[in-house]
C-alpha cells in the first residue's frame, strides 16, 4: 500500500488540543506526523482560528472515528477497488467537507513542486506545450532511480519531449498571444538549444547536470506558457472590482531574520503570487506589501503545521484601512480546474462541489495562503500562513484547507527553510521583484 493512514486512540489528558496524528508508510521508510489544526492571529491573545476549547473533547472523538473509518475504507478500497465512502460533513472537524470516492484518494501521486503547480494553473489550453513540458518534468523521478538506469530513464524523458516539441512547434507558436509573438519565439529556440545540450549532458553520463538543466528547460516551458495568455482572462464581480487586483503575476522576496538558529540567521523566500487564479486575494497582499505592512512584522505561528503572520499589534486583527479607519476585509476567493472564473463567498463544501478540483492545491511544502476566521468565509484581511505539509498525508481535495481557504501563490525558493522558522522571527521586508505593473486600484497609492 503506497500510504496507510493509521487512527491513534484520543488522549486522555484532562486538557485535550485539537490533534491528529497520522502514521506514513511508504517503501522505504515510517514517519509519525502530529498536526494541530485551526489557525490563530497570535500567540499573544486569544486564538481567533481555534475551536473552541469546551468543544474539543466531543471533536477530537469524532475526528478518530473519522480517521478510523476513512483508513479501513481506504484499504478495502484498494483491495476491492468498489468502496465508496459516505460520512457525514457533521462528523467531520471545523466544518471539514464530505471526503470523496476512494478512487479520487488512490488516483495517482500529488504534483508537490510549486513550479509545476504554478505551470498547470495559468488559464491557457495549447496540447502540444502541455506534451513537451509533462515529459520534462517526469526527469524529477528518473533522477530518483539509483546507478545508470536514472540517465537512459532521462534520455527516454528527453526524447518524448524532444519528438512533441518538433511535432507541436507550429500549434505552440500559434498559441502564443500576438504581442509576445517574438519573445514566445525566441524561449522556443531556447528550448530546443537547451534540449541538445541536455543531451549532451545524458551523452557525457554527467548526472549531477541533468537537474539544472531540466530547470532551465522548464523555465523556458513556463515563460512559453505565460506568453500564450494574452491579457486577463475573465471580469471581475462588480462588488469586487474596486478593491486591489492582481491581473496577472507578481514575484516577491520575503527577508526574515532567524534568531537563535546557529544553521541560518537571514534568508529570503521568493514567493510567486497567482492573480489570474486569485486576483483579489493576490491583489490585496500585493496592496500590502507596498504599504510595508508586514516590514518588521514577527512571525506569530510556527507550530510544524503551519507558518502565519499578518495579525498587528493592537486589538485590530486585520489592515485597519486610513481612507475608512477599518479593517479592510476581502471574500474568499476560491477557483475551480474548469470554471472560467473563481467563486466567491463560499467554501466548495457550501457549494455541494466535494469533488471539485482546487486551480491552486494544498499540495506544495510552502503553499501561501489567508487565514480567516473558522465561520466567517469573507473575514480574511491581513494574516497569511504558509502551509509545512506531506500531501500524501493530506490528499489533494480530500482535506479540511483545499476549497476552504484561498491559496494564491507558493514559496519557491527557499521553501524548505520555512520549517526553520520559529514565533519571534522577524520579516524584515517583502518586497515585489517583478509584476507591480499587473496591479490595478492600488490603494497604497491614495494618501492617508
Amino acid at each position: 500500500m503506497a500510504a496507510l493512514l493509521s487512527c491513534h486512540s484520543c488522549s486522555s489528558s484532562p486538557k485535550p488540543s485539537l490533534s491528529l496524528t497520522r502514521t506514513c508508510i511508504s517503501g522505504r521508510r515510517a514517519a509519525l506526523h502530529t498536526r494541530r489544526l485551526g489557525f490563530r492571529c497570535s500567540s499573544s491573545r486569544l486564538p481567533r482560528f481555534n475551536l473552541q476549547e469546551k468543544d474539543l473533547p466531543r471533536k477530537v472523538s469524532r475526528f478518530c472515528l473519522k480517521e478510523c473509518a476513512f483508513s479501513i475504507a481506504l484499504a478495502i478500497g484498494l483491495v476491492t477497488s468498489a468502496v465508496e465512502l459516505d460520512l457525514s460533513a457533521n462528523a467531520a472537524p471545523l466544518g471539514g467537507p464530505v471526503l470523496p470516492d476512494v478512487s479520487v484518494l488512490i488516483s495517482g501521486p500529488p504534483i508537490k513542486d510549486p513550479n509545476a503547480l504554478l505551470r498547470n494553473a495559468l488559464p491557457i489550453d495549447n496540447k502540444a506545450i502541455r506534451e513537451v513540458q509533462k515529459p520534462l518534468e517526469d526527469i524529477t523521478d528518473s533522477l530518483k532511480v539509483s546507478g545508470v538506469k536514472a540517465l537512459d530513464l532521462v534520455e527516454r524523458n528527453l526524447r518524448q519531449a524532444s519528438r512533441a516539441l518538433t511535432q507541436g512547434k507550429t500549434m505552440i507558436l500559434s498559441g502564443v498571444a500576438e504581442s509576445k509573438k517574438e519573445h514566445g519565439k525566441e524561449q522556443v529556440d531556447k528550448l530546443e538549444n537547451g534540449m541538445d545540450e541536455l543531451q549532451q549532458i545524458i551523452e557525457e553520463r554527467n548526472r549531477d547536470a541533468v537537474a539544472p538543466k531540466q530547470k532551465e528547460l522548464l523555465q523556458y516551458v513556463g515563460n512559453v506558457e505565460e506568453d500564450m495568455v494574452d491579457g486577463f482572462p475573465y471580469e471581475i464581480p462588480e462588488e469586487y472590482s474596486n478593491m486591489p487586483i492582481l491581473k496577472g503575476r507578481a514575484t516577491v522576496d520575503m527577508k526574515v531574520k532567524v534568531k537563535d538558529n546557529p544553521n541560518i540567521q537571514d534568508c529570503v523566500f521568493r514567493i510567486v503570487l497567482d492573480g489570474y487564479n486569485a486576483p483579489v486575494t493576490a491583489g490585496n497582499f500585493v496592496d500590502l506589501v507596498q504599504r510595508h505592512f508586514y516590514d518588521g512584522m514577527e512571525i506569530q505561528r510556527a507550530d510544524g503545521f503551519v507558518v502565519q503572520t499578518g495579525d498587528p499589534e493592537g486589538p485590530a486583527e486585520g489592515f485597519i484601512d486610513p481612507s475608512t479607519e477599518k479593517i479592510r476585509t476581502i471574500p474568499l476567493e476560491i477557483m475551480i480546474t474548469g470554471a472560467k472564473s473563481p467563486v466567491y463567498g463560499a467554501t466548495l463544501e457550501e457549494l455541494g462541489l466535494y469533488k471539485a478540483q482546487t486551480r491552486l492545491p494544498f499540495n506544495a511544502f510552502g503553499t501561501m495562503a489567508m487565514a480567516r476566521d473558522e465561520f466567517e468565509d469573507n473575514s480574511a484581511s491581513s494574516q497569511v500562513f504558509w502551509l509545512l505539509k506531506e500531501s500524501e498525508l493530506t490528499p489533494s481535495n480530500a482535506n479540511i484547507l483545499d476549497g476552504r481557504y484561498a491559496v494564491f501563490g507558493y514559496v519557491t525558493e527557499n521553501e524548505d527553510y520555512l520549517a526553520d522558522l520559529k514565533v519571534g522571527d522577524v520579516i524584515e521586508s517583502i518586497q515585489v521583484v517583478s509584476g507591480l505593473d499587473n496591479l490595478v486600484n492600488p490603494s497604497y497609492k491614495i494618501a492617508a
